[in-house]
């Protein structure tokens, strides 16, 4: 179990999520940690297309972990954190738990993301705003 996130977010497993196994598919855990990811980022008024001075995000790696099924219905909290950031990227960490069992980790995972200019192709360097405003908000001192 990972500790300390500041941030977390329900969401229900929808029927389209899953698989012939008769549980939560191994392909709709990336879109869960997608939508936690832009809740997190919403609460600052940005979005994975904007985080400031023209920079947006894209990702470089991903890494889940299962640890347990999921089914139709269930409520599942994504814990979100973001960790590990230098001049143009930054970790972003996920737990998935059960809402009515926190004991239940249903997974754990990250993505890596890089600051990007879209328009031109290129990485950039992450908005010292964004930089500090996480920097706080995450207790990175």
């Amino acid at each position: 179990m990972l500790n300390n996130f500041n941030f977390s977010t329900v969401l229900n497993v929808r029927i389209n999520e899953i698989n012939y196994g008769g549980h939560l598919g191994n392909d709709s855990f990336l879109s869960l940690f997608q939508e936690g990811r832009l809740r997190y980022l919403k609460q600052f008024g940005w979005s994975e297309l904007t985080i400031g001075e023209e920079t947006s995000l894209i990702m470089s790696q991903a890494h889940i972990n299962f640890k347990a099924e999921a089914f139709w219905g269930e409520s599942l909290k994504i814990l979100v954190r973001i960790t590990k950031m230098d001049k143009i990227r930054f970790t972003f960490e996920y737990q998935i738990e059960s809402a009515d069992n926190e004991k239940k980790i249903v997974a754990t995972g990250y993505t890596n993301m890089v600051g990007f200019d879209y328009r031109k192709k290129k990485v950039r360097k992450l908005p010292e705003k964004f930089v500090n405003k996480i920097s706080e908000y995450e207790n990175m001192g």
